[in-house]
């Protein structure tokens, strides 16, 4: 029996997550890396996100990271259009209503929200911003990942997601690397950083 494979990912801007789709999109066996057979992602980041993104061969980890009883932080940079107020700052950390699935409305868990300045070792857009947009940059860290989430928290307090990035899920962090660059971790390492039991 083959061992599990573990891998953290820098997910590009504009690449799905995942392997094979019906649509002409970018998709993760673009990447410069060869996956064994059986590799999947662990959740998953809109095409217009980056950042960290989970890909492993063992089928359990996504119930016992997303699913099981106590909950994961996920660390995410945003810059949004125009200056955020530390009101602002204060309805999104406190929780605020966003659209669910079929019409409904959810009131997101209370999370930590902050005001950082640009960071300087991020890689470079393709269309860089004119010079007089007005942008501000906040770290979020949720325990919660419903589908595009942090945009929709962000618009709920009128402000534009210009660009999102996640950063961290628990103690793996996206330190150095590069949009497109895969790292492999060792099995027990990979349970320790996210703080998983393996039993």
């Amino acid at each position: 029996m083959q061992p599990q494979r573990y891998f953290v990912v820098y997910k590009p801007v504009n690449m799905v997550s995942q392997f094979v789709s019906t649509h002409q999109v970018n998709l993760l066996h673009q990447l410069d890396f060869t996956f064994p057979e059986g590799t999947h992602a662990i959740g998953r980041l809109d095409q217009n996100s980056e950042g960290i993104l989970l890909l492993t061969t063992n089928k359990k980890i996504t119930k016992l990271l997303f699913q099981g009883a106590v909950p994961h932080l996920r660390t995410y940079l945003v810059q949004v259009k125009n200056k955020v107020e530390p009101d602002t700052i204060k309805r999104l950390a406190n929780g605020i209503e966003i659209s669910a699935t079929n019409g409904s409305i959810f009131k997101t868990t209370p999370c930590l929200v902050k005001l950082v300045n640009q960071p300087m070792a991020l890689s470079e857009v393709e269309k860089p911003l004119h010079a007089n947009v007005q942008t501000t940059w906040l770290q979020l860290t949720l325990t919660e990942g419903r589908f595009h989430q942090v945009r929709k928290m962000v618009a709920a307090v009128n402000h534009k997601c210009i660009r999102l990035i996640r950063t961290s899920i628990e103690e793996i962090e996206i330190g150095h690397m590069k949009p497109g660059e895969v790292l492999e971790l060792e099995e027990e390492n990979f349970f320790k950083l996210l703080h998983l039991n393996k039993s």
